[in-house]
């Protein structure tokens, strides 16, 4: 029987959407199907060092400008034409990469106009309500409904939590009314857990997320760890580099880590200081590890997972403006950390399992 061939086509807005798609690329290899990878930027840079012997195609994604000091939910709506746009321009270029490359069926990591009526399409999503800010809530509706119509592109949705009990995404994807075709998958993540590791690391600052506010992150991190003693290890975040430096006698900086790389970092760390992107918490959930969390200004998604873990007592966090490491140390240690999450993947083999045979 000839292997099915299907695209996985993570969106390129960080680097969580290539992660969370990686055990996912696992579970279909396992399942003797032929992957093919469609990404670009830093997402396509990370999954060819996970897969280098997959095929990789570049999608070209749609960037829009990230505010240093302008409103965000100003910035988003004067770039809704952009947005529109990038999303058309996908969808064309898909039909073309369906035809050349006989796809299947293709999975979308937040890639709205990455689907097809004449294949399986399949959308994965945590954010199925993309919060606003306080003072243009009123519009939330509206843009609820908006997402809704794009997802109804997709014969199915597959979200990255627990349906019920103790889940991660709180009120992204838990308060609004799901769509019909919508099945929790449970967290993903491509780290596992090791036991025993010395903690050779002090500190482990794991940079992500859009620039100009990675870069500021990095700025304002370093030079308040340059006036410490900390064993550090920064990761950039820039898988397109390859590089490993020391910037002082304790603090060592890589471009990027692979997914054993980085399991050995955390289990060696005392400290993780990251930004609250979802991926990250699945991440840390799966290790039952804790950190610091600083949210990316004004990303309304990452200051909600932040103020919601720090409520919990989970997870200490800061705002980037007021960030002081001194007094976030010594925070640290009174919340409780991530409980380690038990997740076997019974539920995303299923989805697959029903994926295939629906091919077939």
């Amino acid at each position: 029987m000839k292997r099915k061939r299907i695209l996985i086509a993570p969106l390129d807005w960080g680097l969580g959407h290539a992660t969370r798609c990686v055990p996912i690329i696992n579970e279909l290899i396992a399942k003797n199907v032929e992957v093919i990878i469609a990404a670009d930027n830093r997402p396509a840079e990370l999954l060819k060092k996970e897969f280098p012997d997959l095929e990789h195609i570049r999608f070209p994604g749609y960037t829009l400008d990230y505010p240093v000091n302008e409103n965000m939910a100003w910035t988003m709506f004067r770039q809704l034409p952009a947005l529109f746009k990038g999303i058309s321009a996908e969808h064309k270029f898909l039909k073309n990469i369906i035809k050349d490359l006989a796809i299947d069926a293709i999975i979308s990591d937040n890639r709205w106009g990455a689907y097809s009526k004449s294949i399986p399409s399949i959308y994965i999503v945590h954010q199925l309500r993309i919060l606003l800010s306080d003072f243009i809530r009123w519009g939330q509706r509206i843009v609820d409904f908006g997402n809704r119509r794009l997802i109804k592109n997709f014969n199915e949705v597959w979200i990255p939590d627990f349906e019920f009990g103790q889940n991660l995404s709180g009120e992204l994807s838990h308060s609004s009314r799901l769509p019909k075709n919508s099945f929790f998958i449970g967290p993903l993540s491509r780290l596992v857990k090791l036991e025993g590791m010395r903690k050779e690391l002090d500190v482990l600052v794991i940079l992500s997320g859009p620039e100009p506010q990675r870069s500021i992150f990095e700025e304002i991190i370093t030079s308040q760890l340059k006036a410490t003693s900390f064993r550090t290890l920064i990761v950039k975040g820039t898988p397109e580099k390859n590089f490993k430096m020391k910037l002082t006698d304790s603090i060592t900086v890589v471009s990027s880590l692979t997914s054993s790389e980085l399991s050995q970092a955390i289990a060696s760390a005392h400290i993780v200081i990251s930004r609250p992107g979802y991926s990250t918490v699945m991440d840390l959930s799966f290790l039952g590890a804790s950190a610091i969390f600083i949210p990316t200004p004004q990303q309304t998604e990452q200051e909600y997972l932040a103020r919601r873990l720090k409520e919990q007592h989970v997870c200490y966090s800061e705002l980037q403006h007021e960030f002081s490491l001194q007094r976030a140390v010594k925070l640290f240690n009174t919340y409780s950390g991530f409980s380690q999450l038990q997740n076997d993947y019974s539920i995303l083999q299923q989805r697959i399992d029903h994926l295939l045979h629906s091919l077939s």
